[in-house]
């Protein structure tokens, strides 16, 4: 039997585990948390790739999900059209890969915003360069 727990959990993981200490044949292995990209409201999970708004997982297309990814793990920081495409489609630019970015960026922006319209992050356009995922800080 596999448990995932979260913090919020830990009493119900005791009495779990006071339950369990009374037979010896059951093996408790613990595993590590996998790493998580967390943005305020937003959980990214990249080993599952998988993306959650208020426990709700958000349906991403594979290039969507991936300049998320991007976007989150520089977050603040402005990407240019080629370091996205170069990164998300492996591939080096010819020079006509803004409008193909920006159709995923559309995508994207809607479905994050559809799952919260006041979400406290944003993918902001930097006209003519790229892309930056700003994030306001309570």
């Amino acid at each position: 039997m596999i448990l995932e727990l979260h913090e919020r959990d830990t009493e119900v993981l005791e009495q779990i585990l006071s339950i369990l200490k009374n037979h010896p044949e059951i093996e408790k292995i613990e595993v590590d948390e996998e790493p998580m990209v967390s943005l305020p409201g937003l959980e990214i999970f990249p080993s599952r790739r998988k993306v959650f708004r208020d426990r709700q997982e958000i349906q991403l297309t594979a290039k969507e999900y991936r300049i998320l990814l991007l976007l989150a793990t520089n977050k603040g920081r402005v990407l240019t059209y080629a370091q996205i495409y170069e990164q998300v489609w492996g591939d080096f630019t010819t020079g006509n890969e803004n409008n193909t970015i920006g159709f995923h960026i559309c995508n994207l922006r809607e479905k994050l915003y559809r799952a919260n319209p006041d979400a406290p992050f944003y993918i902001r356009s930097v006209r003519e360069v790229g892309y930056c995922l700003d994030v306001d800080e309570p």
